[in-house]
């Protein structure tokens, strides 16, 4: 176990190390991790996802994907609390002299939340369209990366957020094809408001 600690130690380290050498590079990471940049693209990309489809089997594939992507978002944060009324682990500008390029944060380090959110969405919208759920991945993983390089995240942080996104994504589908036929009310209910 120490290994490992002294392993994501030692990697955020690397990673954060390159802070405060490029501004330009730092004007961009600090914008990526924005407390707004990220939610509202995402949540952009899932809206345009709702009404995308060529065909309405395509489209209502899409909407499953926005409801368990959502779903999972909803779970992910739900793990996280749970496990940080269980486990707390210090930030890492709390413990080390750091390259501090972002506020302070005052929860758990582990897991990430905003890792779990950004993979859970990435990974909802994926199991309904690869072409947009592999965009957000790449999205969820910089932003991810960012955090880590402003110095208010380790990396294995970034790794229980991914696996807590893992967790609820496939939570998500159980509980989407369990309580079948009311998501399909739903969407239809959407399409008699024109929302769908």
């Amino acid at each position: 176990m120490s290994y490992i600690k002294a392993f994501d130690v030692q990697l955020f380290f690397l990673i954060n190390g390159l802070a405060g050498r490029f501004p330009p590079l730092d004007s961009l990471m600090v914008a990526i991790v924005n407390d707004y940049l990220m939610p509202v693209g995402l949540s952009l990309v899932l809206l345009s996802l709702w009404f995308e489809g060529a065909s309405p089997p395509q489209r209502e594939k899409h909407q499953r994907g926005v409801l368990a992507a959502a779903l999972a978002v909803g779970l992910a944060n739900l793990l996280v609390a749970l496990l940080n009324d269980v486990y707390f682990r210090p930030r890492p500008f709390a413990a080390y002299e750091v390259n501090l390029l972002f506020y302070r944060p005052t929860d758990s380090s582990f897991p990430s939340n905003p890792a779990a959110v950004a993979f859970s969405t990435a990974l909802g919208a994926w199991w309904a369209n690869r072409k947009v759920g592999l965009f957000l991945l790449a999205a969820a993983a910089l932003f991810s990366l960012a955090r880590i390089y402003v110095g208010v995240t380790y990396p294995m942080d970034v790794v229980g957020g991914v696996v807590v996104a893992v967790a609820a994504v496939c939570l998500a589908l159980v509980i989407l094809r369990v309580t079948e036929p009311v998501p399909t009310w739903l969407l239809r209910l959407g399409r008699k408001l024109y929302l769908a």
